[in-house]
């Protein structure tokens, strides 16, 4: 190894991932997802991106069971663009299984707001991969951050955030 590239930063060994309980996302919403060939690759497992899809049709689902259509956002003139992404990885997921994509709004913290993900088998057995997601409210005609999001978007999002730890 040369020395430029032992100066850069290192991921730990999978053996030392730490895996959050299962039980911690029972009470996240949760969005059931079959696995068909269109979301395989060559060797039969889900191509990475296809989790991402996941995540965002999750997020949609669970803003809609609040009261928020996507669609409603968009005719307010707000956008909730990704601007960080974090996935890990834990298994392949094989064609044919369905799995449950778990979801939650981790927090909302000045213009960001936070959801976190969780991927795992129907009996709850298998992780396959957590994610972390922050969004921010855009302004899609001045093309700005929302400093503040409409108020019945606020409203909503109390709903559905996780309550903070002190």
């Amino acid at each position: 190894m040369s020395k430029e590239q032992s100066s850069q930063a290192q991921l730990p060994p999978t053996s030392a991932i730490e895996l959050p309980s299962i039980s911690e996302f029972n009470t996240w919403f949760t969005y059931p997802v079959k696995v068909h060939p269109h979301h395989t690759d060559y060797a039969g497992v889900v191509w990475h991106g296809n989790y991402i899809t996941w995540m965002e049709e999750a997020r949609i689902e669970c803003l809609r069971s609040i009261g928020i259509e996507y669609a409603d956002l968009v005719a307010l003139g707000c956008d909730l663009p990704v601007v960080e992404l974090s996935v890990r990885y834990h298994r392949s997921i094989p064609l044919g299984i369905e799995v449950l994509v778990k979801t939650r709004m981790a927090e909302v913290t000045g213009v960001r707001i936070n959801w976190d993900y969780a991927i795992v088998s129907t009996d709850g057995q298998q992780l396959y991969a957590t994610a972390k997601v922050t969004l921010v409210g855009l302004d899609r005609e001045r093309g700005k951050i929302m400093r503040q999001l409409p108020a019945s978007v606020q409203d909503a999002f109390a709903k559905i955030a996780a309550p903070k730890n002190n």
